[in-house]
C-alpha cells in the first residue's frame, strides 16, 4: 500500500431504491474532476447493456467466493436472492494512486460497513426520499419492475430509512436541483 492508500478519502452515497442517488452521483461526477466512481464486483449476471469493468466486475459465484477467501474484498455482502456485491481492495488502490477521491453508490448496509471501516476518511451521505408514497410513485413511474418487486423495494426502503441517522449527512431529495446543490456543498467541504 502506498501513501495514497493510507490517506485516500472516500464519499459514500446510500439511499433506498428510487430516492435519486444514481442521478445525483452522475451530476457530482460531472462537477468534481477528482471524484472517481468505485466499480463494485458482483456475482450476478450482467443486465441489459451492462459492461464488465465499467458497470461492475462480473464474477461467477465461485470466483467471488474465492476472492472473499483470499481477502481481496474490503467489504461484501449477499443481497437479493443470493447475489453477492462487494468492494475490491485493488479498485480502491487504483483510484487513490491517481490522487482521486472515491465515490461509492452502495446500499445502506454497504454504506454503513464502509463508514465503519474508514471512519473519518469517509463522508457518508444518505439520500432520503420525501416520503415512502413518493418513493413508490417514482418506482412505478420507472416502469422497470413488477408491482411485486416494487412492493419489496418499498418494504426494504422503509427498513433502510431507520438507519439514516447513522450517516454523517442526510439530504432530502424533494427537489433534485436543491438535493444536488446540498450534496455538492458537503462534498466540496470534505475534499478541500
Amino acid at each position: 500500500m502506498d501513501s495514497h492508500s493510507k490517506n485516500g478519502k472516500l464519499v459514500i452515497i446510500s439511499a433506498p431504491s428510487g430516492a435519486g442517488k444514481t442521478t445525483i452521483i452522475k451530476e457530482l461526477l460531472a462537477r468534481f474532476p477528482r471524484l472517481e466512481f468505485s466499480i463494485s464486483a458482483t456475482s450476478r449476471a450482467p443486465r441489459g447493456n451492462e459492461v464488465n469493468e465499467k458497470d461492475y466486475y462480473f464474477l461467477t459465484r465461485d470466483e467471488f467466493m474465492q476472492r472473499v477467501r483470499e481477502g481481496e474484498f474490503v467489504e461484501w455482502e449477499e443481497v437479493y436472492a443470493g447475489n453477492c456485491y462487494g468492494t475490491l481492495r485493488l479498485e480502491l488502490d487504483r483510484i487513490w494512486t491517481k490522487g482521486n477521491v472515491i465515490i461509492f453508490d452502495v446500499d445502506v448496509k454497504g454504506g454503513m460497513n464502509l463508514k465503519n471501516i474508514f471512519g473519518k476518511r469517509a463522508l457518508s451521505i444518505f439520500i432520503m426520499p420525501p416520503s415512502i408514497e413518493e418513493l413508490r410513485n417514482r418506482l412505478i413511474g420507472r416502469a422497470t419492475d413488477s408491482i411485486e418487486t416494487i412492493e419489496k423495494r418499498v418494504a426494504k426502503a422503509e427498513h433502510e430509512l431507520a438507519y439514516a441517522k447513522q450517516f454523517d449527512v442526510v439530504v432530502i431529495n424533494d427537489n433534485l436541483d436543491r438535493a444536488i446543490a446540498e450534496t455538492e456543498r458537503v462534498i466540496a467541504d470534505f475534499i478541500s
